[in-house]
């Protein structure tokens, strides 16, 4: 069992949860990730480690409640107990001097790019970060992403925050304005991944995605997270989840991760009539 130490609502939905865990914060590196078990029957969700404390052994951790269990996770408190939570898994974020790096991160990708932005700005970078967000009531951690980059673009589909429009506008208008990109970084939604990629092969930029394929065990055995990347099959949890955007099959994995979008609408429907229930008997 890990006690939960801080919960904060950072914006509607998402939450952040510090977790004592000094076994991850031990190996914690920017770009690993780990699996929470919220309770003894739960199923074992794959989370980005958005930051560490190695002295006190706290994991924290961002998530937007979407699911059943990130529901249940987003119902614990300070105090409370999870069932488990075991990492850090995949390969972390390769860190050196690349030059001028354009990092976007996409709604609840945010959080993953930050111990990236922070790395590659210790490490000599010029870091220009790009935040996409659906509406101003769902931007989160803007003041800590210009505490890391040199320049921060926060993008709202609907104009209510920033610029109007998607994180492929905010880029497109640095390389019209001529700006040195030597790397792009994109973490965020699959499909916004795929945009960026796409435009970016256009200029030929080094892109490098992070991958959220179906995942169960995150060691490689189960071969749930199966992407195919350059024509080869890969594991997301083991060989990613970073990878060259431009060899990504991402109509592929478009399509493996809507396998069990019927399964999940059920998963949650049962756990709203459950919880229906249980007012009603305490009414």
């Amino acid at each position: 069992m890990y006690k939960i130490v801080k919960k904060e609502i950072l914006a509607k939905d998402i939450k952040l949860i510090g977790v004592e865990a000094p076994h991850i914060t031990y190996n914690a590196k920017a770009g690993n990730f780990v699996v929470v078990i919220v309770d003894e029957k739960g199923e074992r969700v794959p989370l980005t480690i958005y930051d560490w404390d190695k002295e006190r052994g706290i994991v924290y951790i961002i998530f937007m409640e979407v699911g059943t269990s990130t529901k249940k996770l987003g119902l614990l408190n300070e105090g409370d107990y999870l069932y488990a939570i075991a990492g850090p898994f995949g390969k972390h974020f390769n860190i050196q001097n690349y030059g001028n790096v354009v990092i976007i991160g996409g709604g609840v990708g945010t959080p993953a790019i930050f111990p990236i932005a922070r790395d590659l700005k210790k490490s000599g970078n010029k870091v220009l970060s790009i935040m996409g967000f659906r509406t101003k009531e769902l931007v989160i951690l803007e003041k800590e992403m210009k505490s890391v980059s040199d320049k921060v673009i926060i993008a709202t589909n609907d104009g209510s925050y920033g610029k109007k429009g998607l994180v492929t506008d905010a880029l497109q208008e640095l390389i019209y304005e001529k700006e040195k990109i030597d790397l792009v970084i994109a973490i965020g939604p699959v499909i916004m991944m795929k945009a960026v990629s796409d435009l970016t092969k256009i200029y030929n930029l080094k892109t490098i995605v992070s991958l959220n394929a179906i995942m169960i065990d995150a060691t490689g055995m189960c071969g749930g997270c199966r992407v195919t990347v350059g024509g080869e099959i890969k594991f997301s949890c083991v060989d990613g989840p970073d990878f060259d955007g431009h060899l990504v099959d991402f109509d592929q994995l478009l399509l493996r991760l809507s396998a069990y979008k019927d399964k999940e609408q059920e998963s949650l429907t049962y756990c709203r009539l459950n919880k229906k229930i249980e007012e009603n008997k305490n009414v």
